[in-house]
């Protein structure tokens, strides 16, 4: 069975930044996605379509295929007290603010001055050229629940 639309992937990956660096990994078949929900980076899925099980292949995604460029318009400066009374907000503290139409944006904070904080809303890997060396540990068709759901459902076959 080939990765499509609606199919339920298991992959092994290993993930890792140009200077060869491993950002992340899953062996041993513990991650799985719906493809064309949009649950993995649009250039990683892109490079998947069309593979079988047992298939392996080495990605390059460019940051347009993968996170995005980083943009320093989503880096800004907050007053201190808009961070809850007795939070210790210090450089590398992650927070969730709640964008306009509701849904949660994560923020790092980049600085700390007495009055304000600097806090930058882009994906920690924005900017970033990844490389993937992934294994197709099996493909499935999707059951009804996880095509509602845009996911994997545990125990779900």
């Amino acid at each position: 069975m080939q990765v499509d639309n609606q199919k339920v992937v298991t992959l092994d990956y290993t993930l890792t930044e140009s200077k060869g660096e491993v950002l992340d990994q899953s062996q041993g078949g513990e991650f799985a996605y719906l493809h064309g929900s949009g649950n993995i980076i649009p250039g990683l899925e892109k490079a998947l379509e069309g593979k079988e099980a047992g298939e392996e292949l080495s990605v390059t995604l460019d940051p347009a295929d993968a996170y995005g460029e980083r943009d320093d318009r989503l880096i800004q400066s907050v007053p201190m007290d808009m961070f809850p009374e007795g939070t210790e907000v210090t450089v590398g503290s992650q927070f969730q603010a709640q964008g306009p139409d509701g849904a949660p944006i994560p923020l790092v904070v980049t600085n700390v001055g007495e009055q304000e904080v600097e806090v930058d809303a882009n994906h920690p890997l924005a900017g970033e050229t990844l490389n993937f060396d992934v294994k197709v540990v099996d493909v499935r068709d999707a059951t009804d629940g996880e095509i509602e759901q845009g996911q994997p459902q545990p125990g779900a076959a």
